[in-house]
């Protein structure tokens, strides 16, 4: 067995793209991820997919960005807001686990800070588990903890939430209520369908931690990234000033070169199922590991121009070059979410009223509307539990 080092966009659009080569980058973090959707491979993958896909539609998307998600922004900003600070760090995975919940199906019927406290505790042990393979401590008294915390997970949000959808469904089929009275989230879209994709208690446990941590941590992750990155810029480009805080276009093309340049995971990882041949000459043996390097890879100079590397939210991309880079993946394994979190790329056919701009350049633009700035006394710090590049903390002022 050897591990392939792959460090071209083609290649790696290529390997995103068989269908012989199986996720590898959760291997070690079983306990959440044995069997979740981004795990799973062939017909499996295809079948859990094609059902969740029902849910994360654009006009889904739109729902949620314009309907749904600022009061929950602004609840959560709210308090922030009247201490004149934050934390980014834990403001960020707050916010998004705000959200996240939302389209996962976890219920917080009682609204309070405890509550919402308690499902906070949660999402950071199920950020653990994801990253296990990266953890620096005692593994397995790790992985022994995120299994009680998934337990009592299922026992205060999960039980009480099937119940509730089950009951809808019950209705809907007597005809009682109509289908828009149904939630839209991931939960309610395998519980109605357990006939055509049955999943055991423990799959189902799983898959929607999977989306609540999903969503909360990359995208929170991102928000803290953008943040400190327009910070940077603006040290500068102080011209660019106003942009930050009042051109959402700008603020989208900041969350796209962030994503381009600090993507969520630093590599990708598959296992090749069977012998491969890559175009560009490059032989894969069954059994090998293949690493994208996606910090290279979206560094490519062809793509992005000589200054690749560099931070650059005014960048000028020719048509068909993602502003993101392969961040996102492609093929079977793309980011079913995608769209949700960093919106669609605005062209000469969008106006901001109609175009989908993504949760986190609105989070971030919620930030800067209210005088976001770093805090002079207080500097950043990275995360020394891990071996990823994550701020473990991040202070910020509010002002006009």
């Amino acid at each position: 067995m050897a591990e392939i080092v792959i460090t071209t966009p083609d290649d790696a659009r290529e390997v995103y793209r068989h269908k012989q080569l199986r996720q590898a980058l959760y291997d070690a973090g079983e306990v959440v991820m044995e069997d979740v959707v981004v795990n799973l491979h062939g017909d499996e993958h295809r079948q859990r997919r094609r059902l969740e896909n029902r849910l994360f539609r654009r006009d889904t998307f739109y729902e949620y960005e314009r309907d749904m998600f600022p009061s929950i922004i602004q609840e959560t900003v709210d308090p922030y807001l009247k201490d004149g600070k934050a934390e980014l760090v834990d403001f960020g995975h707050q916010l998004m686990m705000n959200l996240a919940a939302v389209t996962a199906g976890v219920d917080r019927p009682l609204g309070t800070y405890e509550e919402t406290s308690r499902l906070y505790d949660y999402l950071t042990t199920f950020i653990e588990g994801a990253t296990l393979g990266h953890y620096i401590g005692d593994v397995e008294t790790k992985r022994a903890e995120i299994e009680k915390k998934l337990e009592a997970f299922d026992k205060e949000f999960l039980e009480p939430g099937i119940a509730y959808r089950n009951e809808l469904l019950k209705k809907f089929g007597r005809g009682e209520i109509p289908e828009e009275d149904l939630p839209r989230d991931v939960l309610q879209v395998l519980l109605r369908n357990q006939d055509k994709v049955p999943m055991t208690r423990e799959s189902l446990r799983r898959e929607i931690a999977f989306y609540l941590l999903a969503g909360a941590h990359t995208s929170a992750t991102a928000l803290t990234r953008v943040v400190h990155n327009i910070f940077k810029w603006l040290e500068d480009h102080p011209d660019d000033e106003e942009k930050a805080y009042n051109d959402k276009i700008f603020l989208q093309k900041a969350t796209h070169e962030t994503i381009r340049l600090q993507p969520s995971s630093p590599t990708a990882a598959r296992w090749a199922l069977e012998d491969i041949g890559l175009r560009s000459g490059i032989e894969i043996i069954k059994g090998d590991k293949v690493v994208i390097d996606l910090e290279t890879v979206n560094r490519d100079k062809n793509s992005y121009g000589e200054d690749a590397e560099e931070f650059n939210p005014n960048r000028e991309l020719e048509s068909g070059i993602t502003p993101w880079g392969l961040s996102f993946g492609q093929g079977m394994h793309a980011c079913i979410g995608q769209d949700l979190a960093a919106g669609l790329v605005f062209d000469t056919n969008s106006t901001e009223d109609d175009h989908l701009f993504g949760l986190v350049p609105v989070a971030v633009q919620t930030l800067f509307l209210n005088g976001c700035k770093p805090d002079p006394s207080n500097p950043p710090e990275m995360d020394d539990s891990t071996t990823r590049p994550y701020f473990g903390k991040y202070p910020v002022l509010f002002g006009s």
